[in-house]
């Protein structure tokens, strides 16, 4: 194990067991509603994953550790805590040295997970390249590390705010499969479909584990992006959506606005023309994510003890 993992006793015990564990990231805590709001999501995150058939294990920086599978007092205390630093890959260094709280990111989660033998991620939506890359070279520290880190990231796309299309190519060419569970549509996060195809698809989990496993033995180092979308009831107007993005980008470069900024710039703005329903549908694409995710790790563990698992 690696000398800065600190797993939980539930999550410890599965892993030496063979049982399926996903890991799940802290920056949905630390930048979600206030608490108690942002805690009862994380709870409902890890009952999900529960009632797909395996073990949550949260992940965030503590004490100058990773922590893999917290507690309940610990999620209480990342949920109470304000101002916890986002730690992506390139901030774990100093976030561990500052001896701190750090809030995992995809990226992060990427890392740490791969390290403590954990196969899969669950998350709402993977970073992707912004709209603006062309100009500013803007483009998720997601990316790369899905080259990095072995591990399949179960996810509902990535938001409407990125360059979906140009995110894709750019996956392409990195290496790194992108599957769609039960859909040919790529979807973009608050909405069922992108109006860009998922590059392979595949209907039956047992297909899809053999996928994932079989990538790894081939060869390859990297991560697997496996698809699926919001349900269709917690869906939004993903045409409202384009047309509030691009009224923001507008806004953001008359007001000045560049770099991380523009992310929770255009975030607010989503919000604001959805009439607040973009956290209601965010909390339902965590939530699907999550269950789908308990799934494909029951999947990927029935086929390391070849035993598959009946959909």
């Amino acid at each position: 194990m690696h000398q800065l993992v600190r797993l939980g006793n539930e999550v410890e015990q599965a892993l030496r067991e063979g049982r399926p564990v996903v890991a799940l990231e802290t920056t949905v805590i630390n930048h979600g509603p206030p608490y108690p709001g942002n805690l009862e999501w994380a709870l409902d995150i890890c009952r999900a994953v529960r009632e797909g058939g395996a073990t949550p294990a949260v992940i965030g920086v503590a004490q100058g550790h990773f922590l893999v599978g917290m507690t309940g007092s610990e999620l209480d205390r990342f949920a109470r805590t304000k101002d916890i630093p986002k730690a992506s890959a390139r901030d774990l260094g100093p976030v561990l040295a500052s001896g701190g709280l750090g809030a995992t990111t995809v990226a992060s989660s990427l890392l740490i997970a791969d390290a403590a033998g954990i196969p899969v991620l669950s998350t709402g939506g993977i970073g992707g390249v912004h709209r603006n890359a062309p100009v500013t070279f803007d483009i998720s520290a997601d990316l790369l590390q899905l080259t990095r880190s072995q591990v399949a990231v179960v996810c509902a796309g990535v938001k409407s705010i990125l360059d979906i299309g140009r995110t894709l190519e750019y996956l392409e060419t990195l290496g790194v499969p992108v599957i769609g569970y039960r859909c040919k549509d790529f979807p973009a996060y608050y909405s069922t479909s992108s109006g860009f195809p998922n590059p392979q698809r595949a209907d039956e989990l047992t297909a899809l584990a053999a996928a994932i496993d079989l990538h790894w033995r081939a060869g390859a180092t990297g991560s697997a992006v496996v698809t699926a979308p919001i349900d269709a009831a917690d869906a939004l107007d993903g045409a409202r959506i384009e047309r509030a993005v691009h009224r923001a980008l507008r806004e953001a470069e008359q007001d000045g606005v560049h770099g991380a900024a523009v992310t929770p710039y255009l975030l607010k703005s989503v919000s604001a023309a959805t009439g607040g329903r973009s956290a209601a549908a965010t909390r339902a694409v965590l939530i699907s994510s999550a269950r789908l995710a308990g799934q494909v790790a029951g999947a990927l563990a029935d086929r390391q003890e070849g035993a598959p698992r009946q959909p």
